[in-house]
């Protein structure tokens, strides 16, 4: 392995797993995959028991468990390439996440264009493509490596929220799953190594005991217990759920906090919501509260070494390995609950923590190191508003000498950062309220500064950033800035590739869509990606939507987006739908969805709102909701529909609403808190009562959710006050629920048992489970009859 990996390995036998695949020259039926290079591993990694297999098995540890630091294992699978073209290939298909090859000529990419989201490559200006994965599984995300010779990609088995990860060559030969086949487990994808020998993965093994079984696919009519008031959040005597007894960990539901301190200085700033720790490989993880085990592998898709452990951690909600420093002294790691980020340096030798420092929320992939790993770089909201771009000068031992803003907007979160492989460019997307603002600098030397903020780029360095007697990295050039103008409204990914730029592309009036940017400045669609003209069937254009721009009743300025219902006259009345986005740190964002087109073709507007807790507006309105204030969210959907019908031509009297995930909590919520506001409302996969939900969910799911709603225990009372089953005797509207029957975000059992309720009731009410789906609905035939189901409902109960 080379110089990155070799750091990982050499001389560290206890960070390895003593149970591996046999490392000689080629494992059984791995057909080519040792070939193209010679391995460099020492004699060391080779023979000290590891690498074939021979070492021991771990200790158990006092409570039994064996498996939390156990490393993925490498399973050949059969090719599975299809052919150049699919015979059922949609017209009106997206394409996105694109990761490029070394040369910059061929592009990975997620394609929809056979049903389901699989994994595709081709060249970059020109046909034809190539299908590499034909299998049912959704493809989640897509990473070439750096060396060209492996394409990396995450699955959902039956479209659930567990994953694996996988290898392929370009070819199409040699499918492997790298992580995440043991049952229980989940992996997620992280960076390569720079020199592409191995690819960094995190597998997720719960510590606690399992959740109890779901009652998907059971009648929603049916069941045994009471479901009326006070009795739906099955606490009723008094007890937690077995598995949570005793469990309270170290989460806390987390409160307002300020976000307009002084920029960040030496060392870091302090970390201000408690985390569990990164400690050193080796050993396993004790059964603690409720999260799980996350231990973040380096693994070799060549098989010629054994997975090495770079972290673990336990009761985590998230860990990611976002970069590798070349020589892989360093890495880098995303940790953290939903709202409270963090990156974490890690020195690799010895493990050590270098630097803690709060990042943003969204894109995962939060930073990276300088190609000679002396500059750290970040897209954080530490101490501010909205998110910015950070560098710190980093000393030889990887510790921060002083932190410096590179680029700011006044108003506006950097969402995604990207720099190229030579470290010289960055590529920057701005949130501009739901709208994505591109510029590109051109660094020079190093990280530098940019002009004043809202002005283009942000101010250079804080001087409450610089280190007493030392040089940050305020002594750096000046970047240079230029503006990309885009065809469409939201740019989802940004990818390196050579020496031009792919983007991936979302509007209101196009369907997703990968770019190249040649000169970069002017974007130019690959003749893969659906035109613009087969985005909608012939005869009915997309509808572009209006901003409107709401004010709650404790005077909080709100954000949404109205779409009219063609064919209607400026000042006339009509059936509206409120749409709810899930999140709830989502944001609306102005991009064609197929299920707005099918409600607005019924002749029923939309106003699509974002209320406290959405993201794109400043951290202190997504903290707006927590605790106490989801209260004033419920009020929020009230106030949006009131403005609906004063400022925009929605019907009072013919108006419902409608959400998924946490908007699906909105929704079930809204119908019990507003019952004679809405006619009827559709739930998508939501949450129902608060404290099932915790029982059924995912444990890395509970550790965030805890954070952002309540902790069952110490905040059992307030999730009872906020869960929709408490107030179910207020419900009068028919309700519509959806939901997938794999998913284990929020168990479908949330939808049976508010159906059921609703039922016992005379309310009508009816559910629709969707087979072979989870928390999103990736399958085209699914899709379409959700669209046409919801629509149905919608039309039949707001018209006349």
């Amino acid at each position: 392995m080379a110089a990155d990996a070799r750091n990982l390995t050499a001389g560290n036998t206890a960070a390895r797993n003593p149970v591996a695949e046999p490392a000689a020259d080629g494992p059984p039926d791995a057909g080519t995959a040792g070939a193209g290079r010679p391995s460099t591993l020492s004699p060391a990694v080779r023979t000290d028991g590891i690498a074939d297999g021979t070492a021991d098995p771990p200790p158990a540890a006092s409570d039994g468990l064996t498996a939390a630091f156990a490393a993925p294992a490498r399973i050949p699978l059969p090719d599975a390439s299809g052919p150049r073209d699919v015979v059922t290939r949609l017209i009106a298909h997206g394409c996105w996440y694109p990761s490029a090859d070394p040369a910059g000529t061929r592009l990975a990419f997620i394609c929809d264009r056979g049903g389901v989201p699989q994994l595709w490559t081709g060249p970059a200006d020109g046909e034809p493509v190539r299908l590499l994965d034909d299998g049912p599984d959704p493809v989640r995300e897509v990473s070439w490596s750096p060396d060209g010779r492996w394409i990396a990609y995450t699955t959902a088995p039956g479209g659930g929220e567990h994953t694996r990860v996988l290898c392929v060559r370009p070819d199409g030969s040699d499918r492997q799953i790298l992580a995440g086949a043991e049952p229980g487990s989940s992996a997620h994808l992280g960076c390569w190594a720079h020199d592409g020998s191995a690819v960094t993965v995190t597998v997720a093994v719960p510590t606690g005991p399992p959740a109890a079984p779901s009652s998907a696919g059971s009648d929603a009519t049916a069941g045994e217990g009471p479901s009326g008031p006070g009795t739906g959040l099955g606490l009723s005597d008094g007890r937690l759920p077995d598995h949570w007894q005793g469990r309270a960990g170290e989460t806390e539901l987390l409160g307002p906090a300020p976000h307009t301190d002084l920029g960040p200085a030496l060392p870091s700033p302090a970390v201000t919501v408690r985390t569990t720790q990164i400690g050193p490989p080796g050993g396993t993880l004790p059964a603690t509260g409720f999260g799980d085990g996350l231990s973040a592998y380096l693994v070799d898709p060549d098989a010629l070494t054994a997975p090495v452990l770079i972290a673990a951690v336990k009761d985590a909600a998230t860990l990611r390995v976002c970069d590798l420093s070349r020589d892989g002294t360093l890495a880098l790691l995303r940790r953290g609950p939903r709202g409270r980020r963090e990156a974490v340096v890690l020195r690799t030798a010895d493990h050590v923590t270098t630097c803690v420092m709060p990042v943003a929320d969204g894109d995962p992939w939060i930073g990276s190191f300088s190609p000679r790993a002396d500059t750290l770089r970040l897209r954080s909201n530490a101490h501010r508003e909205f998110a910015v771009l950070l560098a710190a000068e980093l000393d030889p031992d990887g510790r921060p000498l002083g932190w410096s803003t590179v680029a700011a907007r006044e108003g506006s979160d950097l969402e995604l950062l990207r720099y190229t492989r030579d470290g010289a460019t960055a590529v920057l997307a701005w949130n501009v309220r739901g709208m994505s603002d591109v510029e590109i600098l051109d660094a020079g030397t190093g990280t530098g500064t940019g002009t004043d903020a809202g002005t283009g780029t942000g101010s250079g360095t804080d001087a409450d950033a610089r280190p007493e007697g030392g040089t940050g990295p305020s002594s750096r050039h000046v970047s240079l800035s230029r503006h990309v103008s885009l065809p469409h409204e939201v740019v989802t990914r940004v990818a390196d590739a050579g020496s031009r730029l792919a983007l991936a592309l979302s509007g209101s009036r196009r369907r997703p869509g990968i770019w190249w940017l040649p000169d970069g400045a002017t974007p130019v669609r690959t003749p893969w990606s659906s035109r613009d003209e087969d985005a909608v069937p012939p005869g009915r254009p997309p509808v572009r939507p209006v901003p409107l721009r709401p004010t709650a009743r404790d005077g909080l300025p709100l954000n949404g987006w109205y779409y009219r219902a063609p064919g209607r006259a400026p000042g006339e009345p009509a059936p509206c739908v409120i749409h709810l986005h899930g999140g709830p740190e989502d944001q609306e964002r102005p991009v064609l969805d197929p299920l707005y087109h099918e409600i607005l073709g019924r002749g029923l507007d939309i106003f699509a709102p974002d209320v406290r807790g959405s993201s794109g507006y400043g951290r202190s309105f997504v903290d707006a909701d927590l605790g106490r204030g989801r209260f004033a969210a419920l009020d929020d959907v009230a106030d949006c529909t009131a403005h609906a019908v004063l400022a925009g031509p929605a019907d009072p009297s013919r108006i419902a609403v409608m959400g998924r995930s946490y908007g699906g909590y909105l929704t079930f919520a809204s119908l019990v808190w507003h019952p004679d506001l809405f006619r009827t409302g559709v739930a998508v996969c939501g949450m129902s009562d608060l404290a099932t939900f915790f029982e059924g969910t995912e444990p890395w799911i509970a550790q965030s959710a805890a954070h952002k709603y309540g902790h069952p225990e110490h905040d059992r009372e307030l999730l009872r006050e906020l869960s929709p089953m408490t107030r179910i005797d207020a419900l009068r509207a028919p309700v519509f629920a959806v939901h997938g029957e794999h998913d284990t975000n929020v168990p479908p059992g949330e939808s049976e048992q508010f159906v059921r309720a609703a039922r016992e009731r005379g309310v009508p009410a009816e559910l629709l489970t969707l087979r072979e789906e989870g928390h999103d609905f990736l399958r085209a035939d699914n899709r379409r009859l959700f669209r046409r189901a919801a629509a149905d409902w919608l039309q039949r109960h707001l018209s006349g």
